[in-house]
């Protein structure tokens, strides 16, 4: 995964005369006001119990211009970089954790756009040129048996005149009622010795393109991540990003694509454990112990081990997201070692939020466990951190090959 060095490489790759500029700044970055949000959290159990996409805060975040948030303000977006990003979709997920996944999935294309397009690359140009139509971008890269995400895939790519025909079913579709445009990729196996990996985008009425509504999960119901089945759907030339060699991610610039996406994933599980231990301590000052007399369950020396344990747990979380996001924005090339740094502050946001989380519920108690509540969504709604790429496995697999010299390219075992 690429640094600045390396996008500097993929502009010179593209042939252009583009430079680099710096990121722009805004003063839009608090467009998500405290009324807003508020109404999103009001709405928020309803759509979970219901498992239905909130389409009320939908309509919110496009009235303020939200979906823009990355663009460069010159193309009407607020021009936010991925720290600030990340921030904001941190914040949301305290109020609506569903909403500010299924946004992600989005604002992670978007961003990537803004970086291309900084590049001079042309396809940023095609994709905020979406964005500005209104059109919301999703993400479809999760498929059964493929446990080596974007890498490889399970999707059929046949080359046909003037694109590529595709045969698979992509799974965990966010945005799954109303996306625009499915951002994807499949496998060309026409040479065995030689896969490719074609990714492009496929638009919603596509002939061969179908959402299937299957998805009933444990938890971030709201997101409506249903399937989509793609029998024969093209991907013209012009909407393929790039094709590139099966395996281990060398592209630049799909590099800069997990970046975003795994910063922005990973905000939003922090965001539900910053949530979950307000709950946490709020309850712990207002409940009264028959054991302790005149005093709350603050006083009990476990709680304040817990709720001490929770903060570390965050803020080392927070410390690791937040230098991933301006290590980012301020070019620094940490070069083959990118896959390390992204995919291990992923893993410790994820194992931080469930931790806390699950330390919130033992503090609150019993009612922690009864449907309906806060912490309950809370504590359902975390568990989709374990299945984001980089699972567990996968992450350890990956960061214990880069520090140990072993060339990904080769054998897996």
């Amino acid at each position: 995964m690429p640094g600045a060095a390396a996008l500097h490489h993929a502009r010179r790759m593209t042939n252009t005369t583009a430079t680099i500029t710096a990121p722009e700044t805004t003063d839009r970055a608090g467009a998500l006001d405290e009324a807003t949000l508020e109404s999103f959290r009001h709405r928020a159990a309803r759509l979970d119990e219901a498992g239905r996409f909130p389409h009320e805060d939908l309509a919110d975040l496009r009235r303020i211009g939200w979906l823009t948030a990355a663009a460069p303000k010159r193309r009407g977006g607020f021009g936010l970089d991925l720290a600030a990003l990340a921030a904001e979709q941190r914040r949301l997920a305290r109020y609506a954790p569903a909403t500010a996944l299924a946004t992600s999935m989005h604002h992670y294309w978007v961003g990537l756009a803004a970086t291309l397009d900084a590049l001079g690359h042309p396809f940023g140009e095609r994709i905020l040129g979406w964005t500005a139509d209104g059109e919301i971008l999703a993400s479809g890269h999760a498929e059964i048996g493929n446990d080596i995400p974007v890498a490889l895939s399970t999707t059929r790519a046949e080359r046909v005149p003037g694109g590529w025909r595709l045969h698979g079913r992509k799974l965990f579709g966010s945005l799954g009622p109303v996306w625009d445009r499915l951002g994807l990729h499949a496998m060309d196996m026409s040479d065995p010795s030689r896969p490719m990996i074609v990714h492009g985008f496929v638009a919603r009425g596509t002939p061969g393109v179908t959402v299937v509504e299957t998805w009933d999960a444990h938890g971030m119901r709201a997101t409506e991540s249903h399937d989509t089945v793609l029998d024969g759907a093209l991907v013209a030339d012009e909407n393929v990003l790039c094709v590139v060699p099966a395996g281990p991610l060398t592209d630049p610039l799909l590099g800069a694509m997990n970046i975003w996406a795994l910063t922005l994933i990973a905000n939003v599980y922090v965001g539900i454990a910053e949530r979950a231990l307000d709950l946490a301590l709020e309850d712990a000052r207002r409940r009264t112990s028959i054991a302790i007399p005149g005093s709350t369950f603050a006083h009990h020396p476990l709680v304040q081990e817990q709720v001490a344990r929770m903060h570390l747990e965050l803020d080392a979380a927070r410390v690791v997201l937040d230098r991933l996001a301006n290590d980012w924005v301020e070019g620094v090339d940490h070069g083959a070692r990118w896959p390390v740094q992204v995919l291990a502050a992923k893993w410790r946001a994820a194992t931080a939020a469930m931790t806390v989380v699950d330390a919130a519920c033992e503090v609150v108690g019993g009612s922690s466990f009864r449907r309906g509540t806060e912490l309950e969504r809370l504590s359902r709604d975390v568990r989709a951190a374990r299945f984001h790429p980089g699972t567990d496995a996968f992450t350890r697999e990956i960061i214990g090959k880069a520090l140990l010299e072993i060339d990904a390219s080769g054998p897996r075992w």
